[in-house]
């Protein structure tokens, strides 16, 4: 079954003449889909390029307006999938809207790094970006009764949310597909980086991060664990985060003295590639990581949710060396909202520290009765 993905509706408005729409996102997220369903709904006729095509490379590799005057002719809607495997494809993107009146340009990119060096300088003032990350419960929703949703909770702690997954009914084949993706596309992509050599150094961190997911992180402290330096674990743990495996959270902090502020903690974009690196999808009963699989997939689902609506705020943390905690702060407008999670639980109190030090803060127990409304 295909999913209707949340931009569709509103895809066409962002793109707009001279300006560029960059989507990003992990590979296998569906932003090919996406571009398909971009040509279903435009009325005008377009041009359509793959990065991976080495054909591509040699279309656009005369830096010249008379060549892509050529190439588009009377076609002002430009379409590049993967665009950051393209040289210089910042400068040649830049070279087309300025020359080529109205010209419209939609790419895909699944390289943070790649993007921003290659695009981020050159577009400055002529690019927006949208996030496609993997399937949002915002969007199971458009195709899910609630009583459809609460039953495939467990699977989506487990396996995650890739769009393919959908159509994949065999558990054997949903663990098979996800390290197919952990294998050949976000390792790929990693090890692509120049200077990245040490596949074992960074396979290692990454399942130490796995069970980790949720605490905090030391940087130093697992550097020597997987025996590198610090700046190479630095170097690892940005790369991740710019292939979009990983995204950290810092803590949150008034300048008091008893809360820990330095420390972050990394979560995963995605519960099943999290479970693949580390080989463990044994069902909900059977595991004692049932507390971090909710708290990554809420998190996960919220910052979803959040960067779809448009609402943004800031994310943090709490804890203190006192180690009373909260999983998760949102501020907003100098408003602070305190959320804990728990699965099974059904009351808690907020923490006697958070309480005296945010009076007017509000606080909220997130648990399997009231989960959809925090993240649809």
């Amino acid at each position: 079954m295909k999913i209707k993905r949340y931009y569709e509706d509103n895809i066409l408005s962002d793109i707009s003449p001279g300006k560029v729409l960059v989507i990003l996102g992990a590979r296998r997220t569906g932003k090919t889909e996406l571009i398909k369903t971009t040509i279903g709904l435009c009325n005008e006729a377009y041009i359509l390029l793959n990065g991976d095509d080495i054909d591509t490379h040699s279309i656009l590799e005369p830096r010249t307006e008379s060549n892509y005057k050529r190439l588009l002719g009377n076609i002002r809607f430009l379409i590049i999938d993967e665009a950051q495997e393209i040289p210089e494809i910042g400068q040649k993107l830049k070279l087309m809207v300025d020359t080529i009146p109205g010209l419209k340009v939609l790419i895909t990119g699944s390289s943070a790094f790649e993007i921003n060096n290659q695009i981020g300088g050159p577009l400055t003032g002529r690019m927006k970006s949208l996030f496609l990350y993997p399937l949002a419960q915002l969007e199971f929703a458009f195709h899910e009764s609630y009583i459809d949703t609460r039953r495939k909770l467990e699977e989506r702690l487990i396996f995650g949310s890739y769009p393919e997954l959908s159509s994949i009914e065999n558990t054997q084949d949903k663990i098979t597909y996800l390290k197919e993706i952990v294998n050949n596309h976000l390792l790929r992509d990693i090890f692509a980086f120049e200077g990245i050599k040490k596949r074992d150094k960074v396979i290692n961190l990454l399942q130490k991060l796995a069970f980790r997911t949720g605490s905090e992180v030391s940087i130093e402290g697992i550097a020597k664990e997987i025996g590198v330096s610090k700046n190479t674990a630095d170097k690892y743990m940005d790369l991740f985060t710019k292939v979009f495996i990983l995204y950290s959270v810092s803590g949150f902090s008034r300048n008091r003295d008893n809360e820990i502020s330095k420390m972050k903690k990394w979560y995963f974009y995605d519960n099943g590639i999290r479970n693949a690196l580390i080989n463990s999808f044994n069902k909900l009963n059977m595991r004692e990581d049932l507390g971090i699989l909710w708290e990554n997939y809420l998190n996960s689902e919220r910052k979803k949710y959040l960067d779809y609506k448009r609402d943004y705020v800031l994310e943090y943390f709490w804890r203190t060396h006192s180690k009373q905690e909260i999983d998760r702060i949102e501020e907003k407008n100098n408003k602070i909202i305190a959320l804990e999670y728990k699965y099974r639980v059904k009351n808690v109190k907020i923490p006697s520290e958070f309480k005296q030090a945010y009076p007017d803060s509000k606080f909220y127990l997130i648990n399997q009765d009231n989960y959809l409304d925090f993240i649809t």
